[in-house]
């Protein structure tokens, strides 16, 4: 994740993204830079336009917040279901247990 990061930078900053960038970057963070991983990025990224990615990305993230709600909304209920149902049991076995002593 940090290779992408690297290359987030890099755009914003309006810099180059290659290979020597992305390295400095990584390792100005701290982080020992795998020249595979690197060289893999650098040749993932050719032919993307990151602004339009990030563009597209971002009219994607509400589409799928919108229907976080209601599957949140479905998860809620199924627990009201379930105690429901462990009451209705509870009272059948507390019936059953009425008629042995009553």
């Amino acid at each position: 994740m940090e290779y992408v990061y690297a290359a987030l930078l890099l755009n914003a900053a309006e810099k180059e993204i290659n290979e020597e960038n992305v390295a400095a970057i990584l390792s100005a963070a701290g982080i020992d830079a795998d020249d595979a991983r690197v060289k893999a990025l650098i040749a993932s990224l050719e032919d993307v336009d990151i602004e339009e990615a990030i563009a597209t990305a971002a009219v994607a993230a509400p589409a799928a917040g919108a229907a976080a709600p209601a599957a949140a909304e479905a998860a809620e209920e199924e627990p009201e279901e379930e105690e429901e149902e462990e009451e209705a049991e509870e009272e059948a076995a507390a019936a059953g247990l009425g008629a042995l002593f009553g």
